[in-house]
């Protein structure tokens, strides 16, 4: 992405929340970046230097502005994936891995193979890209993470340090004084005294772009919770969580008020290890990175969509906090009913869930993995209720996520993810497309077939409806969002 100097000048002096995350501005007499929306007086055009992505402005030697805090930002936008050519699109997967603690425990050779190149191409596609390595990106993320346990928690400085993916006190106080020229204690001790107040949990602050439709989305979540796993009570989200073999439960409760929406994320301490990549799936799931006023103006011109923009600007398309998860649950979800589809779910996760002890009666099992679903017969799958074709379904997909045949991660290409789904018995169009909306996180994915999307669009085939909505690219996932939400929970 190339940045205009212009635009981004204007935007800071605007304090524009829509390029909130999009860009960091860096002033040279100060050596300190910040958001664009930062409340500090903007400094003059000639000390300002931009940066797509906070690690550059790191790697530049600017350190994080500590008022507007770059590190709770909203990240980019997701784009259409022909949009972008090869290199963008491969620097984009590994930037999204990153995001997810894909370096946390693995090398970069693991990184790069698990993305199909050598760990020599990635490193040189990225520095090309970019201007940084794979290396900074995730020493970046790190730190954006302990400065946020630092600000907001009063969990020990030991337990900072792993929740950030450091593997020692001794490499944990090392990195944070050779990035911030101080130590932990001294940071956390100098943000008590300027009148932060910490949590004695892993609390984190996630921000959204406004507007943002949170409650909206909770709503769509309720309908479909899984009865066991998840819970939705007023504002709050709560849910257990697996995680690279580490289970644990959090709560993100919705902060819907201007001018910093987003999440109050708080995470039991069993998940510090891979709290990384619980930030990264909690932001998929409730879409924080979405840029509602772009999307909004385009969908606005549509004349089927312009009441619907008008009424819920902020709306986002919900995400997945477990890929496989949400894949099981749709295909429970086929030619019946979503109270129906909840029901089914429920059974599943009675039988095959792991037990959990949490602090919340009901919430008590752990979805259950590939592994246990394929382990399972499709007579015993039958048995809670199943149509035998939808046992074998599913059974099929944990299989398929097992060798490796099927990817639920949004860093897949969603044409390929879609077209090894569709090879599946018992996955047809509708449901494919629903996954790369809600798992791949695709921004045009788009279910044609689906019967409130055909009748909102007066189209009597799939190929009407793709034409008919073709105006609406690259933000049809949120048109069908509106068009859901407008008959009343339709798909």
């Amino acid at each position: 992405m190339i940045l205009d100097a212009t635009v981004c000048r204007a935007a800071l002096l605007a304090r524009d929340a829509r390029f909130d995350g999009v860009f960091f501005v860096a002033v040279s007499t100060t050596g300190i970046y910040c958001r664009p929306v930062c409340p500090a007086r903007a400094p003059r055009a000639d000390r300002c230097a931009y940066f797509v992505h906070a690690a550059q402005a790191e790697a530049a030697g600017f350190r994080a502005c500590l008022r507007c805090r770059p590190e709770v930002a909203p990240g980019g936008s997701r784009l259409h994936a022909s949009d972008v050519d090869a290199r963008a699109l491969l620097v984009r997967a590994a930037v999204a891995a990153i995001d997810r603690g894909g370096l946390v425990e693995r090398s970069q050779d693991d990184l790069a193979a698990s993305l199909g190149v050598t760990a020599r191409h990635l490193r040189r596609a990225v520095v090309e890209e970019l201007g940084i390595t794979p290396v900074q990106l995730d020493r970046t993320r790190r730190f954006a993470i302990a400065k946020q346990l630092l600000h907001d928690s009063s969990v020990g400085l030991a337990e900072v340090g792993l929740a950030a993916g450091f593997g020692s006190v001794r490499r944990w106080n090392a990195a944070f004084r050779a990035q911030f020229a101080t130590t932990p204690s001294s940071f956390r001790r100098a943000r008590a005294g300027a009148g932060g107040r910490a949590e004695p949990a892993l609390v984190l602050r996630l921000d959204a772009r406004p507007p943002f439709a949170g409650r909206a989305l909770l709503g769509f979540l309720a309908a479909r919770a899984i009865a066991g796993v998840e819970q939705i009570d007023g504002a709050e989200y709560r849910r257990t969580a697996l995680v690279d073999g580490h289970r644990g439960t959090l709560v993100a409760r919705v902060v819907d008020e201007a001018p910093r929406p987003g999440l109050r994320l708080t995470v039991s301490a069993s998940l510090a290890p891979r709290l990384i990549a619980v930030v990264d799936r909690i932001r998929a799931l409730f879409d924080l990175d979405a840029q509602p006023a772009v999307i909004a103006a385009h969908l606005g011109a549509a004349p089927q969509l312009q009441a619907l923009v008008a009424r819920e600007p902020g709306r986002r398309v919900p995400g997945a906090f477990d890929g496989f998860e949400v894949a099981v649950r749709t295909i429970l979800g086929q030619q019946v009913s979503v109270a129906a589809a909840t029901t089914l779910c429920a059974r599943l996760v009675a039988q095959l869930g792991v037990p959990i002890a949490t602090p919340w009666a009901g919430l008590d099992r752990l979805f259950p993995t590939p592994e246990l679903v394929a382990a399972t017969s499709t007579t015993a799958l039958a048995a809670l209720g199943l149509p035998s074709a939808r046992a074998s379904a599913i059974r099929t997909l944990a299989e398929a996520v097992l060798t490796g045949a099927v990817t639920l991660e949004p860093t897949t290409d969603p044409g390929a993810a879609m077209a090894a789904l569709l090879k599946l018995p018992g996955i047809g169009p509708w449901t494919a497309s629903y996954l790369a909306m809600r798992v791949l996180r695709w921004p045009d994915g788009f279910p044609a077939g689906d019967l409130v999307i055909r009748r909102a669009l007066t189209a009597s085939t799939d190929r009407a409806a793709e034409a008919a909505s073709a105006a609406w690219r690259p933000w049809r996932a949120y048109a069908a969002m509106h068009l859901w939400a407008n008959a009343q929970g339709g798909g």
